[in-house]
């Protein structure tokens, strides 16, 4: 009698430790991400607080928070032209590194000596120079390595990261600052965008095709105009968030830390306030993990009028308590906005041309911030503290509003796949990388 074979067991494949579009890149820049972070988060309250430390008022806490965005200002176009021509790794690398010499440069100053105003705007205004050129860099490179149905899956999943970095670099920044000063969290995020750096310079950029010369950055800049201006979604909602953005900045940058100075007990309850903010963002990201609205930019557009909320509650102001619950809210609901618009942006935007689209963005985001921020100290001794915060909440309701009635925000619907990918391979690394700013 003979027996028959007996089949050897099946082998099973090990449960794969990650989605399939977290690879390399994916990993590296959200490891980059976080400790950008976790550092940024208390370094801007700490920047606010060393120019009240050394005597400054408003006025001169809108200075420093305008001499950041002038130069952000007047670089982002020539950065985002630069990120569609070079490796964008080597961008946001060189960008990283002047953020860490700037910053470096500033908590030493604190820490040893008797800051001038002027000088605390030179070191500011360098880092807005570095942030010029890493943005753009940094958005093309995550526009060109995610694809498909699982593209917002995977903003949402960085963006959750990167914005739980930020509640604990908030909350620890403050309380940090009580402790021993702004200085020592200048120097943490300092040493935070040297090790940012160093992560990003491993990135892959192979399966990002060679870009031809071209006919030279002019006609690359109008060539990513173009692209800009004929889609009404998109200019319109950075047309809103220029202004929104502007009263935003005012109100978190210079009167934010006033009234936590004079109403509510100083540094750390401010800095309570902005860790809600972020555990609002990582729960806005985590609904957007599941969530996938059909209409993109209606969903997200409606859930900007939230953000009129912090600025009246500042005007208020609410105890600490209701500020914190006003900021998660808040940042559940930009989230939501957030994830739709770089869904957009990813589904409609060819990958050739995402580092200058990007840049025309960013540009018309921040563009009034500068005015905005050196100005909240001057339209607070015209009009009263109280009356500017509220002014900022009805600008950003009025807007919102106004956005909602372009027939292109409340119908683009999402699609499955991009527009236009440039070449397989980039098709086929999508599947596996993944990039932000931060």
């Amino acid at each position: 009698m003979t027996s028959a074979a007996i089949p050897p067991p099946a082998r099973t494949s090990p449960p794969a430790r990650r989605p399939s579009w977290a690879g390399r890149n994916y990993t590296l820049l959200t490891a980059a991400a976080i400790v950008t972070n976790l550092g940024s988060q208390g370094a801007l309250i700490a920047a606010a607080f060393a120019v009240l430390s050394s005597g400054g008022d408003a006025g001169d806490v809108g200075l420093v928070a305008a001499a950041r965005t002038v130069p952000l200002v007047l670089f982002l176009l020539v950065g985002g032209a630069l990120a569609d021509r070079l490796p964008r790794h080597r961008v946001m690398v060189a960008a990283n590194t002047l953020n860490f010499l700037s910053q470096g440069a500033f908590a030493l100053l604190v820490l040893t000596g008797d800051p001038r105003l002027w000088q605390m705007m030179v070191l500011t205004a360098l880092g807005g120079v570095g942030q010029a050129f890493f943005g753009p860099a940094s958005e093309g490179m995550l526009m060109s390595s995610v694809s498909g149905a699982e593209a917002g899956r995977a903003f949402a999943f960085y963006r959750m990261a990167m914005h739980g970095a930020g509640i604990g670099g908030a909350a620890l920044g403050g309380a940090l600052i009580a402790a021993f000063g702004p200085g020592w969290v200048l120097a943490i995020d300092a040493a935070a965008f040297a090790v940012a750096g160093a992560l990003r310079a491993f990135l892959d950029v192979s399966h990002i095709p060679a870009r031809s010369a071209g006919g030279g950055m002019v006609s690359d800049l109008r060539e990513g105009w173009r692209e800009f201006v004929t889609r009404p979604w998109l200019w319109a909602i950075v047309v809103q968030f220029a202004v929104v953005n502007a009263v935003v900045a005012a109100a978190e940058a210079v009167y934010g830390p006033l009234v936590a100075r004079d109403e509510l007990g100083g540094p750390g309850p401010w800095g309570l306030a902005l860790a809600a903010f972020g555990a609002g963002t990582v729960a806005g990201a985590f609904l957007m993990m599941r969530w996938k609205p059909r209409r993109l930019l209606l969903a997200g557009s409606l859930c900007v009028f939230p953000l009129a909320l912090p600025s009246a509650a500042l005007a208020v102001p609410l105890p600490v308590a209701g500020l914190a619950a006003v900021m998660l809210l808040t940042g559940v609901s930009i989230e939501i906005f957030g994830v739709s618009w770089m869904t957009a942006l990813n589904q409609e935007i060819p990958e050739e041309k995402l580092s200058r689209v990007s840049a025309y963005d960013w540009l018309g985001s921040i563009a009034m911030v500068p005015v905005a921020t050196a100005l909240a100290g001057p339209a607070q001794n015209a009009v009263g503290r109280t009356s500017a915060l509220w002014g900022c909440s009805a600008l950003i309701v009025l807007l919102t509003a106004a956005v909602l009635c372009v027939p292109d925000v409340r119908r683009l619907t999402r699609r499955g796949e991009p527009v236009a990918l440039a070449g397989p391979a980039a098709s086929a690394d999508a599947e596996g990388a993944l990039g932000r700013l931060g």
